[in-house]
């Protein structure tokens, strides 16, 4: 039997509820919101629109609208179960654990990282590692180990998160614990009454010119959204 002292305790409660605040912080209750998304690679750029819908800490629906040749394209994710509509091929496909690791979408995002909301806090051992103060501002660094047989594909994750909530940066390391990607937060603004990071970019440590960033456009949280939006029906919609 292994024991722990109250401070390890009272460290892996603080570090929980750290990440409790910062992911509430960008959902809310439930939330609509309008990002613009920007993918660079050496031979060529794209940026779409996409419109986000979320529930609660689990459920969220993300659909593209712009420009034509995407608008439509939608994920919806329904607690640890994720589903892909392509209005082209008129296919909706569920997805399996085996393809979470994959890129979304033709990003740096993969699929793990949108359905990965709750992960932090269900499948993860969390602890405070350091705590410093940068421009007058306290900044934890929390480093989130995955437990024995915890169905995610990291090897660790470190978050480091300002004192009113505000991700600043996590990165992701692989089974050998090296890095593998970062999502950097490039600007932090008001949006929808609340102080997030509104730009932020995701690389990967192998091919930093190549990335993905994504800038809040508009948002609005705590507001009123029914079982019907989070559906495979809804999915399936044009808008």
């Amino acid at each position: 039997m292994l024991f722990f002292s109250a401070g390890v305790f009272a460290q892996a409660l603080a570090a929980q509820q750290i990440i409790e605040r910062a992911i509430d912080r960008t959902r809310g209750l439930a939330s609509h919101a309008r990002l613009t998304m920007h993918v660079v690679r050496p031979a060529w750029q794209r940026s779409t629109t996409i419109e986000t819908w979320t529930r609660g800490r689990e459920d969220a629906l993300i659909r593209f609208v712009a420009p034509a040749r995407d608008a439509g394209n939608a994920t919806l994710k329904l607690g640890a179960r994720m589903w892909t509509y392509t209005p082209r091929l008129n296919r909706t496909i569920r997805l399996p654990f085996s393809l979470m690791s994959q890129s979304w979408a033709g990003t740096d995002f993969s699929y793990d990282d949108l359905s990965r909301t709750d992960n932090l806090l269900q499948h993860y051992d969390l602890a405070i590692e350091r705590t410093e103060v940068i421009d007058g501002v306290t900044v934890f660094t929390i480093s989130a180990i995955p437990q024995a047989d915890a169905p995610v594909v990291w090897g660790k994750e470190e978050l480091r998160i300002r004192d009113d909530d505000v991700v600043i940066e996590q990165t992701f390391f692989d089974q050998d614990l090296e890095p593998v990607k970062r999502m950097s937060v490039l600007a932090i603004g008001e949006m929808g009454g609340r102080t997030l990071a509104t730009h932020f970019r995701m690389f990967k440590f192998d091919s930093p010119d190549q990335y993905t960033e994504l800038r809040w456009e508009e948002a609005e949280f705590d507001i009123e959204l029914g079982d019907e939006h989070f559906t495979l029906f809804n999915l399936q919609k044009a808008r």
